[in-house]
């Protein structure tokens, strides 16, 4: 496949091969000043991969007690399946074949994600999602258009989905075509490489980045430069594909923190020092069923044109030094925790280039007290004379034909470009303000993508829910939307409330960070099972975030409505519309 837009080679940066094997007998220690492991023994400090082949495998001697996923990567290297054609050859053959085999059934349900590829085995089976790289969530008007080419051949079975990473997933696709998809993605400057598994996730900016009158900083160099370096340019950067697992990254540009750093494993948090513009350094964040963890300060603070080397230094570090085998214990800040942050940084220092990283600067250019913005709606942009326009996408969800709309909104009224949003909205920016009229009346935005929806509607999250994905218990999209317009009726609110819905632990909805959150669950009910949901409550984002907790296990989807109600009543200022309209 030909590489496109601006070329960013990996081989640019240091050597990432050259690791410093450290063996001691009798074990040595290493004294670690911090929280956490106060000692750490030099053998642990021993990198448990090594290269073989050009590709990053996991040492013999640290195979035992690997994870299944492990195993399955050792077996048959899951990148060759691009590198080297391997998904020529595998779109050839019928399901029925790969069934027969162990090797291409792990193909087409573990090694295709490192191809951004998901088979919906257990309710679409045989049609795969596909998930894009969108840094920034800036997209096109002609990649918006060869996206919804693609779903549209698949019918009913076919849609897109905004996710809560400002990034595109498509549904319905089928293995033979996959060849074709991949080239007519890259003609357009898209690819799903390495957007699944082990990988690193679509690095989040700003979505207001460059038209934002209050920015910070443009995010979209920076998230550009982290997703060229974590993909080598759409080739495929094998130094970074072999993770123990996923790995998330932003890059903050505005006092209202879109981007959520809180719940990542790397987010650059912009602070000058000694008079240059810089980030300092968050680690660690991330959900998963067992544990949920806030991103911690590193202790510190990069350059900007160090941007991707610190990067690549701490993702060296943890594939390196991660654990391999229970997967709910080997995202990074696991390695954290067990090194200590001290430990931790001390490991990214040998991997820096100069080997050495400042200390956090006390300069952060983030303002503590800032009232999150409303992007939802029409907004003045910086450049004179024109604005940008939210568009609400109820829970994400759309089908070709509004995306060749949305498509054509953007070239009609603004510049070509559509900016995604975390929240699963879409922003189509540099309208001018003479056309912001029109685009209002446009049916799209009358009947289907309102830039005003309901106050309760505008900030409705929901994963994919078990209507395509395997690992979801409830079903979600549909269901969020059903009983939100109930509670609409029952309440009326004033103030925004975010009501978040995954469908398993896995929270791909992030109900976390939800001032209301759900999560699903198989209940009993009038001894029957049925479908529920976990009751989140108190999560916040921006400068005061924090996790939500646990408020209500276990209920029945249909018994959801008047618990939201009192919560609204309760918590957020709701007044019940009978006692409304007897006031008035």
């Amino acid at each position: 496949m030909t590489s496109f837009s601006v070329k960013f080679s990996a081989t640019s940066l240091p050597n990432s091969n050259r690791f410093s094997k450290l063996h001691a007998t009798p074990p040595q220690t290493v004294a670690v000043p911090s929280s956490g492991a106060a000692e750490i023994a030099a053998e642990r400090l021993e990198p448990r991969v090594e290269q073989r082949d050009g590709y990053w495998v996991v040492k013999d001697k640290f195979r035992q007690g690997i994870n299944p996923a492990e195993k399955a990567k050792i077996e048959k290297e899951p990148m060759k399946l691009f590198t080297e054609n391997g998904i020529e050859d595998l779109a050839k053959i019928s399901l029925e074949e790969i069934e027969k085999s162990k090797l291409t059934k792990e193909d087409i349900d573990i090694r295709l994600k490192w191809l951004g590829l998901f088979h919906r085995r257990k309710h679409h089976y045989g049609r795969f999602m596909m998930r894009l790289k969108l840094p920034n969530g800036v997209t096109t008007s002609d990649q918006t258009r060869y996206l919804a080419s693609v779903i549209r051949k698949y019918g009913k079975d076919g849609c897109g989905d905004v996710t809560t990473r400002q990034n595109w997933q498509i549904r319905g696709v089928v293995l033979p075509d996959v060849p074709e998809i991949l080239k007519g993605l890259d003609e357009v400057g898209l690819t799903s490489l390495q957007s699944g598994m082990d990988n690193v996730r679509n690095p989040v900016g700003n979505p207001l980045a460059g038209i934002d009158p209050h920015e910070i900083v443009d995010t979209r160099p920076y998230t550009n430069l982290l997703s060229q370096y974590v993909t080598a340019n759409f080739r495929g950067n094998v130094d970074v594909t072999n993770l123990p697992r996923k790995w998330n990254v932003c890059v903050i540009g505005s006092h209202d923190l879109y981007e959520h750093p809180h719940i990542n494993d790397l987010a650059y948090m912009p602070a000058t020092k000694d008079g240059r513009f810089g980030f300092n350094l968050l680690v660690g964040g991330f959900f998963s069923p067992k544990r949920c963890a806030e991103a911690i300060p590193l202790d510190a603070w990069v350059p900007a044109d160090d941007v991707v080397p610190v990067c690549k230094a701490i993702l060296e570090a943890y594939r390196d030094l991660g654990t391999r085998g229970n997967r709910q214990k080997t995202r990074m800040m696991w390695l954290i925790d067990e090194l200590g942050v001290e430990g931790f940084r001390a490991e990214v220092v040998k991997r820096m280039p100069q080997k050495k990283l400042d200390r956090e600067s006390s300069e952060d250019l983030v303002l503590k007290q800032w009232e999150r913005r409303e992007y939802l709606g029409v907004h003045p942009q910086k450049q004179e004379g024109y604005s940008f326009v939210g568009l609400h996408i109820p829970v994400g969800r759309v089908q070709a034909d509004d995306m060749d709309e949305l498509a054509r909104l953007a070239d009609e009224y603004g510049s070509g470009e559509l900016r995604l949003t975390v929240e699963q909205n879409i922003i189509i920016p540099n309208i001018e303000n003479s056309k912001i009229d029109a685009l209002l009346n446009e049916p799209l935005l009358k009947n289907r993508f309102s830039p005003d929806p309901p106050i309760l509607m505008r900030n409705l999250v929901a994963c994919t829910g078990n209507q395509f994905c395997g690992q979801a218990i409830i079903e979600t999209k549909a269901r969020s939307m059903k009983i939100t317009e109930e509670v609409q009726r029952l309440v009326s609110v004033t103030q925004p409330v975010r009501m978040h819905w995954t469908g398993c632990p896995n929270t791909c909805g992030q109900v976390q960070v939800a001032d209301i959150g759900f999560m699903g669950c198989l209940t009993r009910k009038e001894g029957k099972t049925v479908e529920g949901a976990d009751v989140f409550l108190g999560g916040r984002i921006g400068s005061d975030s924090h996790l939500g907790e646990v408020y209500k296990k276990s209920v029945p989807c249909e018994d959801l409505v008047p618990i939201i109600v009192d919560l609204l009543v309760n918590n957020f200022g709701a007044v019940p519309r009978e006692r409304e309209e007897t006031e008035e």
